[in-house]
């Protein structure tokens, strides 16, 4: 059998390493810092008080006869009982609404205002411009300016989801039929990972999404290469050959604007090779996982909303796949 102590070892930097990455012990915004500190007070203050209790304990079972016997009076019954459980409760009750009331504090006008709908089991995404328009729609993945305020738009077109990316902000509901607001403000560029908190069915512990938190400039030349549609595969036989398998099989469902594909029922697929991961987070973005998830979604994420396009031959497969993967 394997160390047990070796396999502890290397699982706990593992373990740290993916808690940086989605934790609410590591902020990276103030809302979360709010939360994070919130629980850090709440966890030290009942520690304390279990720590007092047992040592109380041990003093009245073990001590000396006579601070036993005074340990059984009734002012150590009240006081121990009745005023120092009232007292600490009130003082972490009054803190916490304190901390509360901060968090709800009306931040700077909102610099990005981005809309996400919870679908079945994926995000849809769009960016949204002063007057609400839609300047584009993207899946899986959400992009952010550091140091700016970014306003979220909460939904969902079917059941309840919950939006939560632990490192920014804590859980926000998404209900059918109504819209909620989290305002967050990333402090610095990195990479992050969010999950849906509610379960919404089979695919629900594989319902996660990717946040990137950009530079300004960064985002900005981001924002405006997403507005634009996408790049025709000019003279390339395979890329051309892919693009006709994508039209004759995914364009009723999926969109790629600049060409004939409009369908609105899965993600945008614009620009979905510049997209880090494939299937909400389960799979790397790479030409081999463009072709086995067309193959066999199915397989992959039982249940999902595609269907698995195994009558494709291999040739068919790594068209398309190389196809999706040049729309940058």
């Amino acid at each position: 059998m394997p160390d047990i102590s070796a396999c502890v070892a290397f699982a706990v930097p593992l373990a740290t390493m993916w808690a940086d990455k989605q934790s609410a012990l590591h902020p990276r915004a103030d809302q979360a810092g709010f939360s994070a500190e919130i629980g850090w007070v709440m966890f030290a203050g009942g520690a304390g008080i279990f720590l007092l209790v047992l040592a109380i304990l041990a003093v009245a079972l073990y001590g000396p006869e006579r601070v036993r016997r005074r340990l059984a009076g009734r002012a150590w019954l009240l006081g121990a009982g009745v005023v120092f459980p009232v007292v600490v409760l009130s003082a972490l009750l009054v803190y916490s609404l304190v901390m509360a009331a901060a968090m709800l504090r009306a931040p700077a006008p909102a610099a990005v205002r981005i809309e996400v709908m919870g679908e079945m089991w994926w995000w849809r995404v769009r960016y949204l411009d002063e007057q609400g328009r839609v300047l584009f729609e993207t899946a899986n993945e959400i992009r952010i300016p550091a140091g700016q305020p970014v306003e979220l738009l909460l939904g969902s077109r079917n059941v309840v989801h919950s939006f939560w990316v632990p490192n920014l902000a804590g859980k926000v509901d998404m209900v059918p039929g109504h819209v909620n607001r989290l305002r967050i403000q990333a402090r610095e560029p990195g990479v992050l990972r969010g999950q849906c908190a509610e379960y919404c069915g089979a695919q629900h512990a594989n319902m996660m999404f990717d946040v990137q938190v950009l530079a300004g400039p960064d985002f900005q030349a981001w924002l405006r290469s997403q507005q634009r549609p996408a790049a025709a595969p000019a003279g390339d036989a395979r890329l051309l050959a892919g693009q006709r398998v994508f039209l004759q099989a995914c364009a009723q469902c999926h969109t790629v604007r600049g060409t004939p594909a409009a369908g609105t029922l899965g993600p945008d697929l614009t620009h979905v090779g510049s997209r880090p991961s494939l299937a909400a987070g389960m799979l790397r973005n790479n030409v081999g996982s463009l072709a086995g998830w067309i193959a066999g979604s199915q397989h992959i994420k039982p249940g999902n909303g595609m269907p698995s396009f195994d009558q494709l031959s291999g040739e068919q497969l790594r068209a398309v796949a190389h196809y999706m993967e040049s729309l940058q």
